[in-house]
């Protein structure tokens, strides 16, 4: 079971700065992902900024959004590192 992200905000350099129901929090580097499919709208640094919280997870205007427990694993492993 994955906890719900509450908060999410934009940083540099394509980074978001999550913040979890359980009192976690993690920075989610999206640079690696940003040449595939949907997620190549995202590199419009407008299109970035515009992230949300909807649900228990995060999501854009544009139409994109993120598994809920892909947020978590990799705000934790980003921590490990």
């Amino acid at each position: 079971m994955y906890p719900s992200v509450i908060k999410v905000v934009p940083g540099d350099d394509y980074k978001l700065f999550v913040e979890f129901e359980n009192g976690e929090t993690g920075l989610l580097d999206m640079k690696p992902i940003l040449d595939f499919g949907i997620f190549q709208r995202l590199k419009d640094s407008d299109a970035f900024s515009r992230v949300r919280v909807a649900f228990d997870t995060i999501e854009w205007d544009c139409g994109v959004d993120l598994d809920p427990e892909y947020v978590y694993a990799q705000c934790k492993a980003g921590k490990a590192a």
